[in-house]
C-alpha cells in the first residue's frame, strides 16, 4: 500500500505545471518551518523549566498561550488573504513567526517567553489556512487528496526537524577540543531561519488563480465585511470547529507530552528522545501519504474514520512499551494513524469551505479547535502526577479521542471531487 501511495504522488506531481509546484512547495515549507518553531519549544520544555527555575508544568502555559492565540492569527491573516491575496499574506506571515521565534531566544524571564509565545501563536495561526487556500486553489481537482496528505505532513516534517536539531545540537557542537554550547536559546536562533523562505515565495510563487478571478468579479461590487460572511455559513462553520477540536485533541494529545514522557519518566537522553522523535515523525509522513491517497478512492470520511479507529489497538504499545525499541515501534504506528487521519484534513476542510471565505474559514475553524483543546497538555501533566505515570494518560487519550473523532466525522458530509469555485 505505501508503495502504491508513493507512485500516486509521483504521477500527480508529474502533471503539475511549474507554477503549481512552486505554490505547493511554498505552502508546504511555510507550514513545515512554522511547525519546527512550535515543536522546538515542546522538545525543550524540561530545559526551559530548569533555566528559569520553574516546574515543567509551568512551561506548558507557553504551549497553552500559543494554541489560544492561534485563532486570532487565523482570523486576521485569513481576512487579509481574502482582501490582498494569498501570496503577500503568506510572506507577511512567515516574517512574523520567524521574528517572534528569534525574539524567544533572548527572553529574560518565563513571563517574557509566555508573552512571546502568545505572539507566536498569532503568527502561527495564519499559516495553515492561507497556505491551504493558495495550494488547493492553484492545483487541479484530480489528486487533491494526495496533495492534502503531503501538505499536512509538513507539520510532521517540522516536528522531525525539531527532534533532529534537539538531538544533534542541544548539548552543543563538539569539534576536536572545541565545544560550542547551543542549549534551548541557540535552537530558537536556528528556528528563525524560515525568514529566508520569503525570497522563494516572492520570486517563484504566483497568486492563486481563484483569488484573482474573484477579485476581477468583485472589482465593481461592494465588499462585504468578514464577520457577516462567516455568519451566513454558521452551520458549516460550527461543524468544522467541532471536527477540528477532535482532530487537535488527537494530535496534541499524542504528541505534546510525549517528549516529556520519554525524558522524565523513561529517563532517555536528549539524543535518544531526538532519535525517537525522528522515528515517529517518519511514521507521520508515511501515514499522511497513505491515507491522503486512500481518500481519493475511499472518500474523505472513510479514510479519516479508518485511521482514527486503527489507532486504538496501538495505544498499549505506544504508552507502555518498556524499551526504546518498543516505544519507537508504538510511536511510529501511532503517528502513522494520527497523521494519516490528519493527512485528509487540508483537502476536506478546503472542499467544505465556500469560495468567499476559503482563506479564513478553514484556518479559523482549525485554530478554534486548537483553542478548545488548548489546555490539553496542562491536563495531561496534572493527570500524570495524579496517576503517577504518563502511560495511562496517553493511552486513555487515544481511546477517547479516536472514538470521538470517528463519530463526529461520520456525521459530516462527503466532499471528494467537488469544484473549488472562486465566489
Amino acid at each position: 500500500m505505501p508503495s502504491a501511495s508513493f507512485r500516486a504522488v509521483g504521477e500527480h506531481f508529474a502533471r503539475l505545471t511549474p507554477s503549481q509546484r512552486y505554490a505547493f512547495w511554498a505552502s508546504f515549507l511555510s507550514w513545515s518551518l512554522d511547525s519546527l518553531d512550535f515543536f522546538l519549544l515542546i522538545m525543550c520544555r524540561t530545559a526551559i523549566a530548569k533555566d528559569f527555575g520553574v516546574p515543567v508544568s509551568a512551561v506548558a502555559d507557553a504551549v497553552f498561550l500559543t494554541l489560544v492565540f492561534r485563532p486570532l492569527g487565523a482570523f486576521l491573516f485569513g481576512a487579509l488573504a481574502d482582501r490582498i491575496g494569498r501570496k503577500p499574506t503568506l510572506i507577511i506571515n512567515i516574517l512574523c513567526y520567524s521574528a517572534v521565534e528569534l525574539s524567544c531566544a533572548f527572553a529574560p524571564s518565563l513571563t517574557a517567553l509566555l508573552v512571546l509565545r502568545a505572539l507566536f501563536g498569532i503568527a502561527m495561526g495564519g499559516v495553515w489556512g492561507v497556505g491551504a487556500a493558495l495550494t488547493f486553489e492553484s492545483l487541479p481537482r484530480e489528486g487533491r487528496g494526495v496533495f492534502s496528505g503531503i501538505l499536512q505532513e509538513g507539520y510532521a516534517v517540522g516536528y522531525l526537524l525539531a527532534a533532529a536539531l534537539f538531538g544533534l545540537l542541544f548539548n552543543g557542537i563538539h569539534i576536536g577540543g572545541f565545544s560550542l554550547p547551543i542549549g534551548w536559546r541557540g535552537l530558537f536562533i536556528v528556528g528563525a531561519a524560515p525568514a529566508l523562505l520569503v525570497f522563494f515565495v516572492e520570486s517563484r510563487v504566483e497568486e492563486s488563480p481563484a483569488w484573482k478571478e474573484a477579485k476581477l468579479r468583485k472589482a465593481e461590487g461592494r465588499k462585504e465585511p468578514v464577520l457577516p460572511k462567516l455568519k451566513s455559513y454558521a452551520p458549516n462553520f460550527i461543524f468544522l470547529v467541532i471536527l477540528m477540536s477532535a482532530f487537535c485533541s488527537f494530535s496534541h494529545g499524542t504528541q505534546d507530552g510525549y517528549p516529556t514522557f520519554l525524558t522524565k519518566e523513561c529517563g532517555f537522553t536528549a539524543g535518544m528522545v531526538g532519535l525517537l522523535g525522528i522515528v515517529y515523525n517518519v511514521g507521520s509522513l508515511a501515514g499522511g501519504f497513505v491515507f491522503g491517497t486512500l481518500s481519493e478512492k475511499w472518500g474523505r470520511k472513510r479514510a479519516i474514520i479508518c485511521a482514527a479507529l486503527l489507532a486504538i489497538p496501538i495505544a498499549p504499545l505506544f504508552a507502555y512499551g518498556h524499551s526504546p525499541l518498543w516505544l519507537g515501534v508504538g510511536a511510529f504506528l501511532m503517528q502513522f494513524m494520527v497523521q494519516g487521519a490528519w493527512g485528509v484534513v487540508p483537502a476536506y476542510l478546503t472542499e467544505l469551505s465556500p469560495g468567499p471565505v476559503r482563506a479564513i474559514l478553514p484556518g479559523f475553524a482549525y485554530q478554534l479547535g486548537n483553542l478548545v483543546t488548548s489546555r490539553n497538555l496542562y491536563v495531561q501533566d496534572k493527570l500524570a502526577v495524579r496517576f503517577g505515570s504518563y502511560s495511562p494518560v496517553l493511552a486513555g487519550t487515544v481511546v477517547v479521542v479516536a472514538v470521538t473523532l470517528a463519530i463526529v466525522t461520520a456525521l459530516g458530509r462527503e466532499s471528494r471531487g467537488v469544484e473549488l469555485e472562486a465566489v
